[in-house]
């Protein structure tokens, strides 16, 4: 039998043997697509190849690609588990031809791979085409020799794909499978009739022939290409010959140890059945995530991790596992596909205590979230109601963390709609939040620019390793509408690409270079620099003087000071990596960084705050390496070499076959593009100055290096010697002074606590001694020494209870002066005067005023000579 990894090793090798190039997978995390939250086809990686936007160094290419759909267009969380078919996770085998091949060489790879390679029976095979297209009709024909009642003709819903609104688009052909008529849904089952599984599609050709340059109008690509997927998981079901993804090998031995964890078996009853296919659904999903980089959270990507795990976690409940487990279930993922996907391997330690964590936090609110869920349910049936509120769904979420779908599983289980528009309404603020949050992968193009220069095809070459100043040509000028200019005059802005250039364009993570650029008539300020592609460095100018002129020769001089500033912090960040890992362990991985020459950033992946034992640790490890005065080492070498040789690359940037890895020995490697030392000690010193977290599992570290490092201590040392001139403090004695200041407050606190307890309890008592009888109403004025606002409310409530009918009145003054002033009226006599009316008239005699409820009313005032006259105007108004 034929396993997954069979398979997809066979995949792979045979388009190597027909010429295609194995490209790795890239990350869930798509690069350079904000549009897309996950990657959830195979030619995501290849989409600014299709559009022109990039080049590869090869025209045919073949992956297994990891894919992830659970938002959007291909939502399929809430059928994964209950059908043979929907994941979350899944590989998605792929061909591809970049202005190469066309439609007879991919049908005649396709066909030959799957009846030759696979020995699938070609008698159960059939074919799909656009309505239109004659060509791929004729060939499956003359091809595959499929007889014409086995090719099926569809429509644009079905085979007809397209990128976008605009954009590269094309038929498609799919290949399907007939499974038997056991499989069948009925007497109309068929090809383009029904949904079900007699017929299922395997492999999916699309033939990219046009350009949809508006809507309705379409023009031949001049180089048209082939984008194929076929999902590892269903090719793997057909050739094992079970009719069902999840009884496959791949996911078979993740579903033997859930079930041995619970207790029970497989294919045993269909909730537990679907119980433990979700947990072997969701521990892939979660491993590969956590594996890219993603932890969980509450907003964007790892809010669907977090989903994730509590679907998973609920759905375990099901079955009797009250403890975590899927930390347990996610190590067994690792074990079944670690071998093909390496990098779920070395950081599988962190993985699993991050599942193991979340597990816990979510198991805390769980067992409370679900009583009151069933209580709710309860209520709804004895009421005859049938759907759960959207404002009790949000609360759910909102208190317990319940996500929808699990509210959902629970409700619909026991015959319960929920209401989702209203949870939705609840949730809108929420929405908002993460919409302004999300920036997708986080690139930037104004006005669509970097796009057109890429357009126009045109390259310059780096220089600017070994130099900082080149002689140069000007190759095209763009104004600051990013149109075609014949000429930059003095006064204006633009854009500029020189034929070669020793500027660093912004990428990586490192601050784009800055300088000048100057022409026999002209010269102009290089305000920044960009790198739109590979081979393309886009110079944004200002021009000072004269004019630039297309074709001219250019000197460029790279302002030397930045650039050495901006090397000292971009070497530091390979360092303070390499420390990071030394100090908290393997699974530290950049998740982002920023450098430029005031200051680094760097975001790495860590559960908790690091302790300042850590903070020293990592600060002593990177200045230790910077002092040891290491070559820092630049070359050139494969990517798979550089990687068999140890060095770290940043989980999903992109890397040529040929890469730059930069080493300090001993200490660090990694696969890098920027700009460096040629030396650590070029770096002075290194100091962090802020550890915060910026997401869920996400830490972040900001640094300063050499003379910025300098001035920040010297900073930090001009407050302390302030803070001990203020206190008084001796060198070296500051924290002792503090800490004996703060021994004083609390014991002031204390005391003042004390005093209030005294006024509302056996101070109160002493003060009905100021009880007089004005006519028919009690009355008692009193002032209290040492009271403050609270104090005086406090007696008033005690006063209050032991006085049922009357008006009190307490006064206290503070030591700068100000008085504060308390009115109480019972409600009975609300009729003749109530709280807020007294005390208007009353706190005039104090320079104040005030307001309140009619039982209660406060004033201040800045008179404290005025007291006696307050309480003698208010003796006077009860009198009335």
């Amino acid at each position: 039998m034929l396993t997954a990894s069979d398979i997809r090793r066979m995949f792979l090798e045979f388009f190597a043997a027909n010429g295609h190039f194995v490209e790795k997978s890239s990350p869930l995390v798509p690069q350079g697509d904000p549009s897309l939250l996950f990657t959830n086809a195979g030619m995501v990686q290849f989409k600014k190849v299709f559009l022109g936007q990039e080049q590869r160094p090869y025209k045919r290419a073949a992956t297994s690609q990891k894919c992830l759909r659970v938002g959007g267009k291909h939502n399929d969380l809430e059928n994964v588990g209950r059908t043979a078919r929907h994941h979350t996770f899944f590989e998605m085998l792929g061909n591809f031809s970049f202005g190469d091949y066309f439609k007879e060489e991919a049908i005649r790879m396709a066909w030959e791979f799957l009846t030759v390679r696979l020995n699938l029976p070609k008698d159960r095979l059939y074919a799909t085409v656009y309505r239109d297209d004659d060509d791929a009709h004729a060939l499956w024909k003359k091809v595959a020799g499929l007889p014409e009642e086995r090719i099926y003709r569809l429509g644009d819903k079905d085979n007809f794909w397209s990128m976008g609104d605009t954009g590269p688009c094309g038929p498609c052909s799919e290949i399907l499978v007939d499974q038997g008529e056991e499989m069948s849904c009925g007497p109309d089952c068929g090809i383009g009739k029904c949904d079900c599984d007699r017929y299922l599609e395997v492999w999916n050709l699309v033939f990219m022939q046009y350009d949809q340059i508006a809507p309705g109008s379409r023009v031949p690509l001049p180089r048209p290409s082939i984008d194929t997927g076929m999902g590892l998981e269903r090719i793997t079901a057909v050739c094992q010959g079970v009719h069902s993804n999840f009884d496959i090998d791949l996911f078979q031995e993740i579903i033997s140890h859930a079930a041995g964890l619970a207790g029970v078996a497989y294919h045993a009853g269909h909730d537990a059945d679907t119980a433990l296919r979700v947990i072997a659904d969701h521990s892939r999903a979660a491993v590969f995530l956590i594996a890219d980089g993603i932890l969980p959270g509450n907003e964007g990507r790892g809010y669907v991790l977090r989903r994730l795990i509590r679907r998973a976690f609920r759905f375990g409940r099901l079955i009797g596992l009250t403890d975590p487990f899927l930390c347990r279930t996610t190590g067994k993922v690792v074990d079944v596909m670690g071998q093909a996907f390496p990098e779920i391997v070395s950081g599988r330690d962190f993985m699993v205590r991050a599942v193991r964590e979340e597990e816990e936090r979510f198991g805390v609110t769980l067992g409370k979230g679900l009583e009151i869920l069933e209580e709710e349910i309860a209520r709804l049936g004895a009421s005859g109601g049938k759907t759960i509120g959207g404002e009790f769904a949000f609360k759910l979420y909102d208190t317990y963390g319940f996500p929808l779908d699990i509210i959902d599983d629970v409700a619909g289980k026991q015959g319960y709609a929920v209401d989702e528009p209203g949870f939705r309404a609840c949730m809108k603020q929420q929405k908002e939040r993460a919409k302004k949050a999300w920036k997708g992968s986080g690139e930037i193009d104004p006005a669509g620019l970097f796009a057109r220069v890429l357009e126009t095809g045109l390259r310059s070459k780096f220089v600017g390793y070994d130099a900082t100043s080149a002689q140069s040509r000007v190759a095209l000028l763009l104004g600051e509408d990013a149109a075609p200019r014949d000429r930059l005059v003095q006064g204006e802005g633009g854009y500029a690409v020189f034929e070669s250039t020793p500027f660093y364009g912004e990428s990586g993570g490192q601050a784009g270079d800055s300088g000048s650029a100057e022409t026999m008539t002209g010269n102009a300020d290089v305000l920044a620099t960009s790198k739109p592609g590979p081979e393309l460095t886009l110079h944004r100018l200002f021009v000072n003087e004269g004019e630039l002129l297309p074709g001219q020769e250019v000197i460029l001089e790279v302002d030397r000071e930045t650039r050495a500033a901006t090397a000292r912090n971009h070497t530091c960040t390979h360092l303070l990596q390499a420390a990071l890992r030394r100090v908290l362990g393997e699974h530290v991985k950049q998740s982002g960084s920023l450098v430029g020459p005031g200051r680094l950033r760097f975001d790495f992946t860590h559960i908790a705050a690091l302790s300042p034992g850590e903070i020293k640790d990592v600060e002593e490890e990177v200045n230790r390496a910077i002092l040891d005065d290491s070559p820092v080492i630049a070359k050139t070498m494969s990517q798979d070499q550089a990687i068999a040789q140890g060095a770290m690359a940043l989980f999903g940037e992109k890397y040529g076959d040929t890469v730059r890895v930069v080493e300090v020995p001993g200490v660090s490697m990694e696969l890098c593009g920027g700009t460096h030392l040629t030396a650590t000690g070029q770096a002075g010193s290194f100091l962090i100055e802020a550890e915060t977290g910026v997401a869920a599992g996400v830490r972040r570290i900001e640094a300063a290096t050499g003379f910025n490092a300098i001035r920040r201590a010297q900073e930090q040392r001009g407050e302390l010697r302030e803070a001990q001139d203020m206190l008084k403090a001796a060198p070296g004695g500051l924290a002792e002074k503090i800490a004996g200041l703060l021994t004083q407050i609390k014991a002031a606190a204390k005391e003042q606590d004390a005093l209030r307890a005294k006024l509302a309890s056996g101070g109160g008592k002493s003060l009905l001694d100021n009880l007089a009888d004005i006519g028919a109403t009690k009355l008692l004025a009193a002032h209290i020494d040492g009271a403050d606002a609270k104090a005086l409310r406090e007696a008033v409530d005690d006063l209050r209870s032991k006085i049922p009918s009357g008006v009190i009145c307490l006064a206290a003054t503070a030591a700068d002066g100000k008085v504060s002033l308390i009115i109480a009226v019972s409600k009975d006599l609300h009729a003749r005067f109530t709280a807020p009316a007294l005390i208007k008239d009353v706190a005039a005699r104090i320079g104040g005023s005030g307001g309140g409820r009619p039982d209660l009313a406060q004033a201040g005032g800045d008179n404290p000579d005025g007291v006696g006259a307050a309480f003698a105007r208010l003796r006077e108004l009860v009198s009335k």
